[in-house]
C-alpha cells in the first residue's frame, strides 16, 4: 500500500471490513463455556450475532455436534453452508482451509492429504472464498504466548497439547497450492491466500507473474507465531507497505495481541478479523472476551477515528467476489503491480502508455475554458486531415 499526505483521513479510507471468526476450531466447548458453538442452531446463530454485531465476513469451520470435534465430513459443509445462506445472505462466507476430509466409502485408495483438501472446492452449495495456505512453514502459538497467560483454563494446560502445538507445521507446498488455487477458480470460489510473512506475498506475486492465477489478491495475514511475522511492529508496518495497491488484506494476529494490532490496522486503513479461533481474551490479563464483544469494540474503534463499517455490499464490491481476470497483464494492472519484463525493455517498468496524462475536460460552469486542452485538439485535428 501506498501512503500519500491523506491516506491517513478517514473519508479517504476504505470502509472496514471486519472478519468473524467465532467457531475456535483448535478449541473444544469446555475450554470456553458457553461461546464455542457446538450445536446446528448455535453455529448458525453465532452468524447471526457476528453480522448484526458489525461483521461482513464469516471464516466458518464447522464443528460436529455430535462428538464437539472439528467435522471431516464434506457433507456437513455443504448442508451448514446452506443454514448460512438462509440466516446471514448477504454476509460473505469464507471457508476456513486447514482441512483434511475423510475418504467416502470407495475412495480409500486414492484418498490422499492435499486430495481430501482439495475437496473443499466441491462444497455444495459452495461459499464465496476458501483461505488458500501459500508456503509450509512451522506456526508455533508457544513461542509468543505463555501458558498461564493465554492457554490457562484450557486444553492445552496439558503438556502433551502443549508440545503437540510448539510442533504444528502448516503444510503447503507448490504441489498443493498451486492445484488448490485452479480448483478453486474452475469452481467459481474465490481464493483467498492466507500467509505468514512477507515471503508468502511475494511466492503470491511470483505465481500471479507466471500465469498460475488471475484474478483479484485478496487474503490474510496469519502471524503471532514462531515461524511467521511476530509482534514487532516494523514487521508488520512492512506487511502493510508490500501489499498491492489493488489488493485487500485482513490482519489477524493471536491471543491479547489482537487488541492492539486491530487499533492500528483500523487507524490505518487495512482490515481487520475478531472472534475466538484468534483470541480468547481481554487487554487485562486473565479476563475472557467473547467473539461478539471483540467485534463491537473493533466497530468502536472505527467510530472513534470517524471510519465506516463496510456494508456487507460494499465488502463483496471491494473484495471483487465472483470477479477473474484474462490474462497476467490485466491482473497485475488491476493488482497496481508493475507489468511482466519483456525481452530488451531496461528499468523501472510501467504499463504502456504513450506517455502523457489525459484527464477529461472539465470546468466549473459546464464549458471547457479557453487555452485548455486546445493543443491536443489541434493536433487531432491534424491527424485527422
Amino acid at each position: 500500500m501506498y501512503f500519500t499526505d491523506d491516506s491517513l483521513l478517514p473519508e479517504n479510507q476504505a470502509p472496514l471490513m471486519i472478519t468473524a471468526a467465532p467457531y475456535g476450531p483448535m478449541w473444544m466447548p469446555d475450554d470456553f463455556p458457553g461461546q464455542v458453538p457446538r450445536t446446528w442452531e448455535e453455529q448458525t446463530q453465532i452468524a447471526v450475532d457476528c453480522y448484526n454485531a458489525g461483521a461482513t465476513l464469516l471464516h466458518i469451520h464447522v464443528r460436529d455436534p455430535k462428538t464437539g470435534h472439528i467435522s471431516k465430513k464434506l457433507q456437513e459443509y455443504g448442508e451448514q453452508i446452506a443454514r448460512l445462506r438462509k440466516a446471514v445472505p448477504k454476509m460473505i462466507l469464507q471457508v476456513g482451509g486447514s482441512i483434511s476430509f475423510v475418504p467416502e466409502p470407495g475412495e480409500e485408495a486414492k484418498f490422499q492429504s492435499y486430495d481430501s483438501r482439495h475437496k473443499l472446492a466441491e462444497i455444495d452449495p459452495k461459499p464465496d472464498q476458501v483461505t488458500i495456505l501459500c508456503g509450509t512453514g512451522l506456526y508455533d502459538l508457544t513461542a509468543l504466548h505463555p501458558v498461564d497467560d493465554s492457554f490457562q483454563g484450557t486444553r492445552f494446560e496439558n503438556p502433551a497439547m502443549l508440545h503437540a502445538m510448539a510442533n504444528m507445521v502448516a503444510d503447503s507446498t507448490p504441489d498443493f497450492y498451486l492445484e488448490n488455487i485452479k480448483q478453486m477458480v474452475q469452481h467459481g470460489i474465490q481464493p483467498y491466500f492466507a500467509l505468514g510473512h512477507v515471503h508468502g506475498l511475494e511466492l503470491v506475486e511470483r505465481l500471479i507473474r507466471k500465469g498460475y492465477y488471475m484474478g483479484p489478491m485478496n487474503g490474510f495475514f496469519s502471524i503471532g507465531a514462531g515461524g511467521t511475522c511476530g509482534a514487532n511492529p516494523f514487521d508488520l508496518m512492512e506487511l502493510i507497505r508490500r501489499t498491492p495497491h489493488g489488493s485487500f488484506f485482513t490482519y489477524q494476529t493471536t491471543f491479547r495481541l489482537t487488541h492492539p494490532l486491530a487499533a492500528i490496522c483500523i487507524a490505518l486503513g487495512q482490515h481487520t478479523r475478531a472472534g475466538i479461533e484468534d483470541n480468547l481474551w481481554n487487554t487485562t490479563k486473565g479476563e475472557r472476551m467473547t467473539s461478539i464483544q471483540m467485534i463491537e469494540r473493533h466497530v468502536r474503534m472505527a467510530k472513534e477515528l470517524g471510519r465506516p463499517i463496510a456494508t456487507a455490499e460494499q465488502a463483496r464490491q471491494m473484495l471483487k467476489i465472483g470477479v477473474t481476470y484474462s490474462s497476467t497483464a490485466e491482473t497485475l494492472a488491476n493488482l497496481g503491480l508493475p507489468p511482466n519484463r519483456q525481452p530488451g525493455n531496461m528499468g523501472f517498468m510501467v504499463h504502456e502508455t504513450d506517455g502523457r496524462f489525459h484527464p477529461a475536460a472539465q470546468g466549473g460552469c459546464g464549458h471547457i475554458h479557453a487555452g485548455e486542452w486546445e493543443e491536443e485538439v489541434v493536433e487531432a485535428k491534424i491527424k485527422v486531415a
